[in-house]
């Protein structure tokens, strides 16, 4: 298993925005307002992930009395690690294209203000959850240690 790349995550960001602004271009005339606090569902499980991310570390580098990971917790804390990056990036698309709808038409028409600030809350708290789901992967990289700096590429 490789690490998550960022420009994967911006390939998914676009796709999702363009597919997005679309549909809501298509459809905005029978949608209902969005919800103004739509996305802060992400921003908790950002909050979460980034806790996860600094207690998983800390045991992970033997800190004094924290307990080893075992293998099978950091496998299944790097699967949610990546699933939480892809699920981050598809609504960074997904509110970027309701915003890019929303936003020059915030004067014309009534609900398209709320919307916006709506899809601004979105999209703040989906790249939160992108990064905190990207410092979570990182934590649970193994350490490096000396005998692994003498090897070349770091391998033996």
């Amino acid at each position: 298993m490789r690490f998550t790349r960022v420009r994967d995550l911006v390939w998914v960001v676009l796709v999702a925005g363009v597919v997005a602004h679309l549909a809501v271009r298509q459809s905005y005339g029978v949608l209902p307002a969005f919800p103004t606090f739509a996305g802060v569902t992400l921003f908790l499980l950002a909050v979460v992930e980034a806790v996860l991310g600094f207690a998983l570390r800390a045991r992970i580098h033997r800190r004094p009395g924290t307990r080893p990971v075992q293998p099978l917790t950091a496998a299944r804390s790097v699967a949610l690690a990546k699933a939480s990056s892809l699920v981050g990036a598809l609504m960074v698309g997904v509110w970027a294209g309701v915003l890019g709808y929303v936003l020059p038409r915030r004067g014309d028409l009534a609900s398209a203000a709320g919307d916006s600030t709506t899809a601004i809350i979105g999209v703040v708290c989906a790249l939160l959850l992108v990064g905190a789901a990207l410092w979570l992967e990182y934590c649970c990289k193994t350490p490096e240690g000396p005998e692994d700096r003498d090897a070349p590429n770091g391998r033996e």
